[in-house]
């Protein structure tokens, strides 16, 4: 088990250079953003036939930062998006499971619950910018529709400290 703990470890301080991301200025072309951060961990298409770049430390980190792409191929601004405040969009408007990976990148894992056979797609994230958590969300019994969202504790770390 403390290999596993170290390997995560190493990979989450591996990427975390990923945090100057932010500090990118918008307006930059999406290639020297690459060249210099590497590629997104998802890209994908905007209804507005933009695209959309996420960089995420998932499944072991705590972050992930997203940006749209303008027209003329340079960036928007950068945020952090696996925070409070952000998920906080899943309130709004339909969420279907590819919007939801599209806005968040991919989760760190998918899990399956009985009652209402639905799917829920956890995140590890810093709720309230100080707690180790996770933000479940739940896609519906056909798994394909955000129906509503919470954060719980990460059960990584609770085995941790068994």
């Amino acid at each position: 088990m403390r290999t596993q703990t170290y390997t995560a470890l190493l990979f989450v301080l591996a990427l975390g250079g990923c945090a100057q991301l932010q500090s990118a200025k918008p307006g930059t072309p999406v290639a020297d953003i690459i060249k210099q951060f590497g590629k997104p961990t998802i890209a994908c298409r905007n209804p507005d036939g933009t695209e959309r770049l996420v960089w995420s430390q998932q499944p072991f980190g705590h972050y992930a930062w997203g940006t749209n792409i303008t027209t003329d191929n340079t960036i928007g601004p950068i945020t952090q998006v696996l925070t409070d405040e952000h998920f906080e969009v899943l309130s709004t408007g339909i969420w279907s499971d590819e919007r939801v990976r599209c806005e968040f990148g991919p989760p760190a894992n998918i899990q399956g619950i009985a009652k209402g056979n639905e799917k829920v797609w956890a995140y590890r994230y810093f709720e309230s910018s100080v707690w180790y958590s996770m933000m479940y969300v739940y896609m519906g019994p056909n798994g394909n529709l955000a129906n509503r969202h919470h954060p719980g504790p990460d059960p990584a770390l609770m085995l941790a400290d068994r």
